[in-house]
Parts: C-alpha cells; structure tokens; sequence
C-alpha cells in the first residue's frame, strides 16, 4: 500500500488525475486545490463543470480550513454516522473554484478507508472523488467495471483493491446550512 500512495502522491504534486480506491465506490481524484486538475476531471467524465463534485478529507479537524463556518450538527453527523457521509457545506473556501457549487457549497466526507485516509493525510490537502465514470453512465461498483475510457484518461492507476468484487454502498449525503436546515439529499 506504502509504494502506491507515494506514486499516487507524485502524480497528485503534479496536478494529475489518479483512480483509486475510497470508502465506497472507485474514484477519479485530483488535487482539490487546483483548478487546472478539477478541469481535467470534468473534461474526462465529460460533465458540465456546474455540476460539483465532492472531495476527500481524512479527519474533521481540517474541515475549518476549507469551510467558512461549520455548522455545529456536523460533528455530529460525522461522529455518530456508521456508513460512509458526504456533508455539503456552505462557503467553501481554499479549493478550486470549478470544484464549488454555484451557491459556494462543497461536498466533503472524512474518509476511514486506509487508502484514502493515508493518501489524503499524506498529500495535507483534500483529494476530490468523483465516481469512475462518463457522466450520465452508471457508475461501475467496483474496478472491473471502470471502462478503459476512463483507466486511459488518468495519469496514475492505483494498484490495490483491484480484485475487489463487493458491492458498496454509496455514501449518505446531507446538505447543512448556516442557518441550521438540514436538507437529506441520499440516505
């Protein structure tokens, strides 16, 4: 696992996109912080870039720093969660502004899966995670189901989890205002 996080890592550095494995589905990452990078993300999955899409963090005490304000019912949600959350916040800040919804938002999910804790840890910035897929098309659950349009279309193809044939479940998704609404978007 050591050998692929450092490559991923390199290519991450670079402003490449990767595949790899999270805690759920296979994704197509980049650094969350650099615009070129989110753009090359669109251009493969050949989605609007009005569409947002959410990144990775590997522990919430490093939510501040890409949130305004964040809502005190996320600790929560983080905490008491036993499945895999996405939270939409309002007012990102200190991410690619092509990443961000048109209201400012961002989706982000602490990660607990080992990979992507140890890769975002390692990079210290989040990593967006996006699923392995066109847009529009179904998303593949696990790697054999990635097309070869997008294998071809990163820069780095991590090497572990490969074999995996489970069916994950997608995360839940809440969206939280400042205001305190709580919108459930997916459970």
């Amino acid at each position: 696992m050591n050998e692929e996080i450092k490559k991923a890592l390199e290519v991450l550095q670079h402003g490449g996109l990767i595949l790899y494995p999270t805690d759920t589905i296979w994704g197509i990452g980049c650094d969350a912080t650099n615009p070129e990078a989110v753009k090359k993300i669109y251009e493969l999955k050949q989605r609007e870039d009005s569409k947002s899409m959410l990144v990775l963090l590997d522990k919430d005490a490093k939510l501040n720093s890409y949130v305004d304000e964040v809502p005190e019912m996320a600790w929560d949600l983080i905490d008491l969660s036993t499945k895999p959350i996405t939270v939409i916040y309002p007012n990102a800040k200190n991410l690619a502004h092509n990443l961000l919804a048109s209201d400012k938002s961002i989706g982000i999910r602490i990660t607990k899966e080992e990979f992507s804790k140890q890769l975002c840890m390692r990079f210290k910035k989040p990593i967006v995670s996006t699923s392995a897929n066109i847009s529009g098309e179904k998303s593949p659950m696990f790697f054999g189901e990635i097309s070869d349009s997008i294998k071809n279309g990163v820069d780095y193809v991590v090497n572990y989890r490969k074999n995996e044939t489970s069916n994950p479940a997608p995360s839940s998704i809440v969206k939280l205002e400042v205001d305190g609404q709580v919108k459930i978007i997916r459970e």
